[in-house]
């Protein structure tokens, strides 16, 4: 009984996620070539970006930290003293702008070796990151490699979580004190749904995410 209402489940979500590629399909393909654009023909600040806008996600919201990196630039991101970053952050109203400044000047050293990180096997790119890069977890090294152009990653937030909880994916929704077997258990989940819709995790978050706000971020 339990294995066929989690069916009946997942039967409803593929429906679900059928109906909405009708309507943003190119879309999210386009915004997918974006990010592979970055990955493949952005230099090392552009990269270092792009990672701090993860830094900056994290426990806030993706329209807050678009701003930020729009209003930062890759330059700011780069070059900017720890004061003037938090400045900037606490005029597009991050919560935390003291301790986010001092993670994206302490990961600096890594400018320069993006490219190259992109280039290993992602599950060593993606446990490198985590082990060490200031502000880094699972999730945000996920949502990282994805926004470069990585498709076979998933970014499990609260958003895609509820809906892996929703349709019997999942049990409850976990904390998010991840560690990596945790964090690939649940990926490997929604990689079943990935196979039934015939779409990469990286671009089934884009449906996922669309779903519950009604936006295709990043």
């Amino acid at each position: 009984m339990i294995h066929s209402n989690i069916t009946n489940s997942l039967d409803i979500l593929v429906n679900k996620i059928e109906d909405v590629k009708l309507t943003i399909k190119d879309e999210v393909e386009r915004r997918f070539e974006e990010f592979k654009d970055i990955g493949k023909n952005g230099d090392e600040l552009d990269l270092f970006s792009e990672l701090s806008f993860c830094v900056l996600t994290a426990n806030w919201r993706a329209k807050g930290g678009i701003k930020a990196q729009k209003f930062i630039t890759k330059e700011g991101f780069a070059h900017y003293n720890e004061e003037q970053l938090i400045s900037k952050l606490r005029e597009v109203g991050h919560r935390f702008p003291n301790t986010r400044s001092r993670y994206i000047v302490e990961n600096r050293w890594i400018i320069g070796s993006l490219k190259n990180l992109l280039q290993k096997d992602i599950s060593e790119s993606r446990r490198f990151l985590v082990e060490n890069i200031k502000g880094i977890g699972w999730k945000e090294a996920s949502h990282f490699l994805r926004n470069v152009g990585i498709e076979d990653v998933a970014i499990l937030d609260k958003h895609i979580l509820k809906i892996m909880k929703n349709y019997n994916l999942v049990k409850e929704v976990p904390k998010p004190s991840w560690t990596e077997k945790k964090y690939t258990d649940l990926e490997n989940q929604l990689r079943v749904l990935s196979k039934m819709v015939e779409e990469p995790l990286g671009k089934l978050d884009l449906y996922l995410w669309y779903m519950e706000t009604g936006q295709i971020d990043k």
